[in-house]
């Protein structure tokens, strides 16, 4: 079957003060079209895309949700997936581009479809080719396996950076075609900080949840719970690190020369590469604030990666090492008993591209309510009427949460970083003069 999909981008003259009160005045008092009638459904059943060793996963476990296929190319990294006894060795490993989603024989039916397609061609760290890249469209992989499978909601994640990838074009293109996948989707973005989560470590990734527009359910993001003023405080990498050293998985220590060691030692708890002077033998010139990077026990980490040359490793205070895979399972929120397979930097690899557990358990939670059948009906049908007369552009500045969707203010060139976040990382998503 074959998607047809229309990327044209609308924007006429019209102003957006107070969207919902617009939306709710204009809504007519019979629905466009029927809403669908589904039973309860307790257990929701993902469907899991690009799946990686199951950070996603493993959030939507958490909350009752039970996994029932998983692909990844990687083949360490579904064995890693399929290690989680609570996966059932679900985990495929194969070409996505390979697999017939229409065939159920193959591909079982789901309730949800999540995934976070490749992320590199869009990353702020690296070059970007965006959409132009090899891997910038694997994107619309997923959009063949919501459109075979018609799951009631889906959710897709990737990095910051796809918000300016393209000019801003690749997020606008992204979210039409999704918009376009029959019956209809009605698509929620929102750039997350997982700190604000209660994940002990700084990561910005942007989720859109797609709801069915048959379903009538509002969704609404959940709001930050941790952080400065709010109900908890960040969790802190050395409350995170706390009995990591009884855990017996991936806790290898990484060997390192005796120069790094020095240069670690010059280095202040939570800095980098730039506490150490110029004119010091063991100065060291970086390009990105992660050479180099020491944890702060009293503050969350700094963005776990996944790979990099020389001085990228994350590193210990006030031990003068690299962090063990051990370490960065728990900055990225994995229980104990998740064992990796792999070398050790594959297995860095793998979690440092993985989604933080923790981070997406509070929209896992949020969207039970819509297969527990816990909601108001509304019309999403005249809502994404509304939405349409905007551009992407529009909805990401002007509609504030509460209202579909929270104020992203990318596109006017004012980009929101934390007061945590040092000036060399605030270079790398400011826009280029």
């Amino acid at each position: 079957m074959e998607i047809k999909l229309n990327v044209g981008i609308i924007e006429p003259n019209i102003k957006t003060e107070s969207l919902k009160t617009d939306i709710t005045r204009e809504m007519p008092n019979k629905q466009k079209e029927k809403s669908k009638d589904f039973k309860e459904i307790i257990n929701p059943r993902v469907i899991s895309l690009f799946s990686g060793c199951g950070g996603l996963d493993v959030g939507f476990h958490k909350e009752g949700y039970k996994v029932v296929w998983a692909n990844d190319i990687d083949p360490w990294a579904i064995k890693s997936f399929n290690n989680y006894k609570p996966f059932n060795k679900v985990g495929i490993c194969a070409d996505v581009k390979e697999i017939d989603p229409y065939n159920i024989k193959g591909v079982p039916d789901g309730d949800i479809v999540i995934g976070g397609f490749p992320c590199q061609d869009f990353s702020m760290i690296w070059k970007r080719p965006g959409l132009n890249g090899e891997r910038g469209n694997l994107y619309k992989e997923f959009l063949r396996f919501v459109d075979a499978k018609k799951p009631l909601a889906f959710l897709a994640e990737n990095v910051k950076g796809i918000l300016s990838a393209n000019g801003g074009k690749a997020v606008e293109q992204i979210i039409r075609d999704f918009e376009n996948v029959k019956p209809g989707y009605i698509v929620y973005p929102k750039l997350y900080n997982f700190a604000d989560y209660g994940v002990p470590q700084f990561r910005e990734r942007v989720l859109f949840v797609g709801i069915r527009m048959d379903t009538g359910f509002d969704f609404q993001h959940p709001k930050p719970t941790h952080g400065p003023g709010r109900l908890s405080k960040w969790v802190s990498a050395g409350e995170a690190l706390k009995g990591v050293q009884n855990v017996p998985h991936n806790a290898e220590h990484m060997k390192i020369a005796p120069r790094t060691v020095e240069i670690l030692k010059r280095i202040k708890e939570g800095g980098n590469f730039t506490d150490i002077p110029k004119d010091n033998k063991y100065y060291v010139k970086g390009m990105i604030s992660h050479v180099y990077r020491r944890i702060h026990r009293d503050e969350p980490a700094k963005t776990i990666i996944a790979a990099g040359g020389g001085g990228t490793w994350g590193y210990h205070y006030p031990e003068p090492r690299a962090l063990t895979n051990r370490e960065r399972a728990r900055l990225q929120s994995f229980p104990d008993d998740f064992v990796f397979e792999g070398s050790f930097s594959e297995v860095r690899r793998q979690i440092g591209n993985a989604v933080p557990p923790e981070g997406v358990r509070p929209v896992a939670r949020e969207l039970l309510k819509l297969f527990h059948k816990r909601y108001v009906a509304v019309d999403l049908f005249a809502v994404n009427e509304q939405l349409k007369r905007l551009s992407i552009k529009r909805r990401l500045i002007e509609l504030r949460e509460g209202n579909l969707y929270e104020n992203v203010n990318m596109f006017s060139g004012i980009f929101q970083t934390n007061d945590a976040m040092d000036e060399s990382e605030k270079d790398l998503v400011s826009p280029r003069k």
